[in-house]
């Protein structure tokens, strides 16, 4: 790749209302817009690094230095293939999408499907965060207002008997041929009690729980998965492996009913893509979500995932969560992810015009 230069910049975006996680309470969400430009066309490629604290292995202290050591090996004609990221899966997902987004002409087009035409839309869940009962309650009846059909609950904020309340009254008003329910434990139990809870959330026509016990864990967890009567799904189990082998290590062992794919997380597209044939192979259901990112993460993601052979409700609808984010074509409309061909994207010549907008 002719590249005039290889660069990125920090944005800080801030959460609407704070954002409740098993890993504590979150604000605002840095992250770092990695650019890649041509030197003949002045053509500008954009991706974005956007690990998660206390989550994304490349979520330290000295991931900037990182990023400027990266850029400066680029901008001395080190090929990406050269660059060493094994351990910085956030970085390689930004530059991947930087590359792809530069080789189709810098336009945050990168790939053509009926999605990116205005001819499909993508499903995706409502998320409702961690807060109080009324607040939680609030929230997954405003979604399901909203034209949302699949809610997913993080769990974990309340105690078991007012989850277990939260989701009857859901489903007083609403019942599993409506409403699909997802539930997102992020590892909160024990392996020893999750058995008890998944039966007594079965009552309640649960989709799927995502990572009920801490990962690392794969004998336990394949207990579980043999015995639960909510399908599982693996999250955070599947960050840090890196090889095929290792892929198929892990899904063979604990034979989990869904995977969850978060490109930042896992280190990029192409990754994400070797787990999906792994999975397909072994009959394992997935499906996409972004992970904090900006819409610009988010947007490389979604036109990614519509290029994937999956109609499940995808997790792509956190661009929403911010005050103020990057000007895009992403729209949700009753609960699903759309390419509007009435909006665009900011026209930027160097990182310097990129600017965050106001969103409400």
């Amino acid at each position: 790749m002719n590249l005039r230069r290889a660069d990125f910049k920090k944005f800080t975006l801030k959460f609407i209302k704070p954002m409740g996680t098993s890993r504590g309470v979150l604000y605002e969400h840095e992250v770092y817009i990695l650019a890649l430009s041509s030197e003949k066309t002045g053509r500008i490629g954009l991706g974005e690094c956007a690990p998660l604290t206390g989550l994304s292995p490349d979520a330290r202290p000295d991931l900037p230095e990182k990023l400027r050591e990266v850029c400066e090996q680029l901008n001395a004609s080190t090929s990406l293939s050269d660059l060493e990221l094994t351990n910085w899966p956030s970085i390689r997902f930004g530059l991947e999408a930087a590359r792809i987004d530069w080789e189709n002409g810098g336009r945050r087009r990168l790939f053509e499907t009926d999605f990116t035409n205005g001819e499909q839309t993508i499903p995706i869940n409502g998320l409702v965060v961690m807060s109080d009962f009324d607040a939680m309650l609030q929230q997954a009846l405003a979604k399901i207002a909203a034209g949302f059909d699949c809610i997913k609950i993080k769990i974990g904020a309340l105690d078991f008997e007012a989850e277990c309340e939260l989701l009857g009254e859901i489903r007083k008003r609403y019942p599993s041929d409506k409403i699909q329910l997802r539930l997102d434990a992020n590892g909160a139990f024990h392996p020893d009690e999750a058995i008890d809870k998944l039966q007594r959330w079965s009552e309640f026509g649960i989709h799927s729980i995502e990572q009920p016990i801490k990962a690392g864990q794969w004998s336990e967890m394949a207990e579980l998965c043999a015995r639960s009567p909510v399908p599982i799904a693996l999250d955070e189990e599947l960050i840090g492996i890196q090889t095929k082998s290792e892929k198929e290590a892990l899904l063979k062992t604990i034979r989990p009913q869904f995977i969850v794919l978060k490109p930042t997380l896992l280190g990029g597209l192409a990754a994400s893509k070797e787990w999906i044939k792994v999975a397909d192979r072994l009959n394992i259901g997935y499906w996409v979500t972004s992970a904090l990112e900006s819409n610009i993460g988010l947007n490389v993601i979604s036109q990614w995932t519509a290029t994937t052979p999956t109609n499940m409700h995808q997790g792509l609808g956190t661009g929403q969560l911010y005050a103020a984010n990057f000007r895009s074509p992403l729209q949700v409309v009753s609960g699903r992810l759309t390419y509007s061909s009435s909006s665009s994207w900011q026209p930027i010549t160097s990182l310097s015009d990129l600017k965050l907008r106001e969103l409400r």
